[in-house]
Order: structure tokens, then C-alpha cells, then sequence
């Protein structure tokens, strides 16, 4: 303000301009609009008042910058049709309107030519008002850009932990299908193993006793089982066989053949485990291995140990990264489909599983505890 009153005169009028771009530049970011119109009206008081240019007309600038940058559509072509008109008034008023009333006509004292006078004043009051306006253009779609990107980049968000719950969901239901086949089989020797028995009781005891024997062996199983049953089992079940740790070999010779350099190493006896627990190890190598062939370098060797243990199977996969150097966990829940779907099946078997870098190569540990079969 002090700036603004340096250059007025003693008019009492004079404070009116000031007073209007003070108000103007207060309410820019509130409303662009009412800061135009009011930019307008002190521009009008000192036009009507005959006063000399100030310091504060620069106020103007941060009006048309707001109306680029925060005003609607309308606000905003006003605010370039306002620095065009601007110019253009400046120009005629200081060059040519002041002469008439009997004021001061700056430029033709400065440079020879009222024509060349004029343009001058008109391109260079054209250029600093229409820069300001340019100017909030720019941020304003900066802006924009940086708003989009963060809304695209939420939505990614979104899509990512959508798709997750889709994999996860769709894990449950393989494996939905996988137990019935189990619970199915168990209970139809449990129901074999009891009709035998029923009749077998008074005639021959010992064929009964090694019946209820062989009952409480499958029920036990299907007990396990049962536990890892999370939701409702789908009624289109596949009729496929289930795939058990006898399968190793199998699957072993079917990767090795694909061209996986596959190096083994298994301490301790191969034991039976619960039907869901089989399935859910083999499951693990076998993805494992999977992703290993897939995603692994190139012609590098995978290392894979089993150990069989009393109470649990502990299964370590390794293999070297196409990216060498990268350390760390990896987060499961947004890698694809392979790893959540182990998880599920390691967590659903009441086992862990974890997944990272370390030294260049991809670790894959896994434990299936219990469930050793009778």
C-alpha cells in the first residue's frame, strides 16, 4: 500500500483505484470473477479521475493470473478478453486521451512518432498482461495433470487390490474344489469301512476292529481337512486326480525336460501326509518351480531342498534373479497370481510361507506342518 500511495496525487479521488485493486487482489483465489470485475472499476476510477500510471496497477497481473488459473471457463476467456481490452485502453488513454483533457502525453516525448508511440505502449502493456494470464494457464494445467496422475494413480490402487481379492478368491475355489475330492473319497471309505463293520460285528470281530481302525485313520485325516475349509465348497468340482508327494518325481522329470537345470536335495524319508497337506506342498514346488523357469535367469541353475522332518515338511526353493542385486521381502498380495495363491494354500494347511531377494537370487521358504498320516 505504501508502494501503491508513492505515486498518487492529491486528489481525493485517488485512493478510490487502490481501493478497488486492493479488494480485487484479496478476493482473486475466492472468486476470480468478482476480482475481475472489480479490477474493472478501479481501472474505470482512474480512467474518470485522470490520474497518473502506479506502482499499484501491477495488481491486475494477479487478477488475470487467478482468472487462468482458478476461474470457471467463462472467467477464465474474460480474463484473456480483459488483458487484450486492457491493453488496448492503457494504451489509447495514455498516449492519446490524456493530450485531449490537457494531460500529459508521455510517450511522444520520449519517441518521435505518435504511431510508434503507440504500438510500443500496446505490445508491451499486451505482453505483461497477457503473460500473467498465460502464466496461471500453465499452473492451472500443471495442476490438472498432477491431479490426474494421482487420481490414475489411486485407481491403479484400486485395480491392484481388487485383482488380488479376485486371485485370492479364486485360490479358495481351486482349492474348494481340491478338498471336496478329498472329503468326498474320505467319507465314502468312512461309510464303506462302517457297513463292514455293522455286518461283520458278531460273525467275525476281528474284521470290524480293523475296520473301525482304518475309520478312525481316514476320519482323522478328514478332520484336517475339513479345518482348512475357509468357505463354501462350489458344486461344478473337477473329477481330475489330486496330485500327492508321490508326484515328485514326476513333476521333477516333466521340468527337467522344459529345460529346468534342477538341482535336488531331500533329507529324510519321504512320509504320507494328510491329503490336503500333499496337495498344498505339491502345489507350492510346483509353482515355484513354475516360476522359477519362467522368471529366473536364463540357463542358471534352481536349487531345491526338501526336508522331511517328524511333524512338518520344510521346503526351500532358490533360484538366480534376471536383475541381479535386488534385496528384500516381496510383497505377496501384488505379485501376480503365483505367490498369493501359495500363500493361501501354505496358510490354509496351517503352514507359512515367505518370498524375497537375497544376494541376487529369489528364496522361496515354505513349511507344512502336520497332518503326517496314521
Amino acid at each position: 500500500m505504501v508502494a501503491g500511495l508513492s505515486g498518487l496525487g492529491s486528489e481525493r479521488l485517488q485512493f478510490l483505484p487502490l481501493l478497488f485493486v486492493t479488494a480485487a487482489i484479496a478476493v482473486r483465489r475466492l472468486s476470480p470473477g468478482a476480482a475481475l470485475a472489480l479490477a474493472w472499476v478501479s481501472a474505470a476510477a482512474q480512467l474518470g479521475s485522470r490520474l497518473d500510471p502506479s506502482i499499484h496497477n501491477l495488481g491486475i497481473c494477479a487478477v488475470l493470473y487467478a482468472t487462468a488459473a482458478y476461474g470457471g471457463r467463462l472467467v477464465r476467456w474474460l480474463g484473456l478478453a480483459s488483458a487484450i481490452a486492457g491493453a488496448l485502453v492503457a494504451t489509447l488513454y495514455l498516449v492519446v486521451l490524456r493530450s485531449w483533457f490537457g494531460g500529459v502525453s508521455y510517450f511522444p516525448i520520449m519517441f518521435p512518432g505518435q504511431a510508434r508511440d503507440f504500438s510500443l505502449l500496446f505490445f508491451g502493456s499486451l505482453a505483461l498482461l497477457t503473460l500473467s494470464w498465460v502464466s496461471g494457464l500453465l499452473i492451472r494445467s500443471t495442476r490438472a495433470g498432477r491431479e490426474a496422475r494421482e487420481r490414475e494413480a489411486a485407481a491403479l490402487h484400486e485395480a491392484d487390490l481388487a485383482e488380488s481379492r479376485v486371485v485370492l478368491e479364486q485360490e479358495r475355489n481351486r482349492i474348494a474344489r481340491d478338498m471336496h475330492d478329498v472329503v468326498a473319497h474320505t467319507l465314502a471309505v468312512v461309510i464303506a469301512q462302517a457297513d463292514g463293520a455293522r455286518f461283520a460285528a458278531s460273525a467275525r470281530p476281528a474284521v470290524a476292529v480293523g475296520a473301525l481302525e482304518t475309520i478312525s485313520s481316514v476320519a482323522r485325516d478328514a478332520l484336517g481337512d475339513v479345518r482348512m475349509l475357509l468357505a463354501e465348497l462350489r458344486h461344478d468340482e473337477g473329477s481330475t486326480p489330486q496330485p500327492a508327494v508321490a508326484d515328485f518325481d514326476a513333476l521333477f522329470a516333466q521340468l527337467r525336460a522344459a529345460g529346468l537345470d534342477l538341482r535336488l536335495r531331500e533329507t529324510g524319508e519321504r512320509v504320507a501326509l494328510g491329503a490336503g497337506h500333499e496337495i498344498a506342498a505339491y502345489r507350492i514346488v510346483q509353482e515355484g518351480l513354475t516360476n522359477a523357469l519362467r522368471h529366473g535367469a536364463p540357463g542358471q541353475p534352481v536349487a531345491l531342498e526338501l526336508d522331511w522332518g517328524a511333524d512338518a515338511l520344510e521346503i526351500e526353493l532358490s533360484n538366480e534373479l534376471k536383475e541381479a542385486g535386488a534385496t528384500g521381502p516381496v510383497p505377496i498380495a501384488g505379485r501376480g497370481h503365483g505367490l498369493p495363491g501359495m500363500q493361501e494354500r501354505a496358510q490354509l494347511a496351517g503352514g507359512v510361507l515367505s518370498a524375497g531377494a537375497e544376494s541376487g537370487r529369489f528364496v522361496l521358504r515354505a513349511v507344512i506342518p502336520g497332518g503326517v498320516a496314521a
